[in-house]
């Protein structure tokens, strides 16, 4: 007798699909960041990864730049609380190193992030974090509320810049440009020379905000 060919599972017989839920949809977004970058982490890849419509995923998630914030602050988590040792100024700088160096990681997320808006447990507990070792050097509150703000937009910045994929040839041709610039027209920039451009990422990171962090502590918020 010839056997008969099996036949398909029936959908009944087949493991019930997880639950959506929104940290399971966050998490699988951030494993698409990590294998494919940021590009891919639209809504229809992501329903793709979770096998389901992309209909079903707004129901967690109102739209693509919102999922990109959440991704955001799920690496936030990353970050870590302020180090014990060292002064508050050393501490609230190696916050903001760790920030920028997370998203050195992730070159289009650095880029990414400096329009989105997180808003999730993750991004609150960093805020804090900045505010109270600002308050613990004894910086005016309002002088603090505005210089957390000033303090990330410059370590996004700054992870923003240095993920941008500028071709050798453009770097060739800046330099080149500062060297050959005239001391008649441009004195000033001629002086300079290459100084304009010099330094490791790291250094100019970390100049750049014990700059901001002494402006902060003596500028007061005008009414």
């Amino acid at each position: 007798m010839t056997d008969r060919p099996e036949t398909s599972r029936s959908r009944r017989e087949r493991p019930a699909k997880p639950a959506l839920t929104r940290a399971g949809i966050v998490a699988a977004a951030v494993a698409i960041l990590r294998a494919e970058g940021l590009q891919k982490v639209t809504m229809r890849r992501l329903a793709q990864e979770l096998d389901t419509g992309p209909a079903s995923l707004y129901v967690y998630v109102r739209n693509t730049a919102e999922l990109h914030a959440a991704v955001l602050d799920e690496l936030l988590g990353t970050v870590g609380p302020a180090p014990a040792e060292g002064s508050w100024r050393e501490r609230l700088e190696r916050v903001l190193t760790a920030y920028t160096a997370m998203l050195f990681e992730y070159p289009s997320l650095a880029r990414s992030a400096l329009t989105a808006r997180p808003s999730g447990p993750h991004y609150l507990n960093l805020i804090e974090t900045l505010l109270a070792l600002l308050d613990e050097g004894g910086v005016p509150p309002a002088q603090a509320a505005w210089g957390v703000d000033l303090l990330l937009q410059h370590a996004t910045a700054t992870a923003a810049e240095h993920s941008a994929e500028a071709s050798e040839e453009d770097w060739d041709a800046l330099h080149g440009a500062l060297r050959s610039i005239s001391d008649r027209t441009h004195p000033r920039i001629a002086a300079l020379g290459d100084t304009l451009l010099a330094g490791a990422p790291e250094a100019r990171l970390s100049w750049g905000l014990r700059a901001l962090i002494a402006g902060i502590e003596r500028t007061a918020v005008s009414d």
